[in-house]
């Protein structure tokens, strides 16, 4: 692979991530747009650092991205806070886990669907917030007593 293509791959894995983090960030959640924009990026430069091997004998390349999901098995973890019968920080361990699959599709060149996952990542955060919020203004839920994100 050469420089710019290399290049363009980090590029999209960064900016897809930043996009992510935007919303985390704007709804000032401890993982917000360093933390997505590199954990996309470091997945990208794993993935991309196995294709440098494809081809070579008893190497399969699914194995780096398989243990990608593990690693940020363990930094969504970090996030999950609980505490009696209160657990938050759900949604944005698994928006961390998503700007992992996002880097993975940059490293892969899956451009358009990067562009699809990365919108589809901040609708659901953004709108699904919303509706969440409304669903419990209208049962009258205590948002203190929230048991996701």
């Amino acid at each position: 692979m050469d420089l710019l293509d290399f290049g363009i791959r980090i590029g999209a894995a960064l900016f897809s991530g930043l996009f992510i983090g935007v919303e985390r960030e704007i709804r000032n959640k401890n993982a917000g747009l360093k933390t997505n924009a590199l954990v996309s990026l470091g997945a990208a430069v794993f993935v991309l650092i196995s294709l440098d091997f494809r081809g070579e004998p008893y190497v399969d390349m699914t194995r780096v991205m398989g243990q990608v999901v593990t690693g940020i098995g363990f930094i969504g973890a970090g996030v999950i806070l609980h505490t009696g019968t209160t657990v938050r920080g759900l949604t944005t361990a698994a928006t961390i886990w998503c700007s992992a699959g996002a880097g993975c599709l940059a490293a892969v060149g899956m451009f358009n669907e990067l562009l699809v996952l990365t919108l589809l990542i901040v609708f659901v955060n953004v709108v699904f917030g919303y509706m969440d919020r409304f669903i419990n203004k209208k049962l009258h839920r205590d948002p203190n007593k929230k048991t996701e994100d």
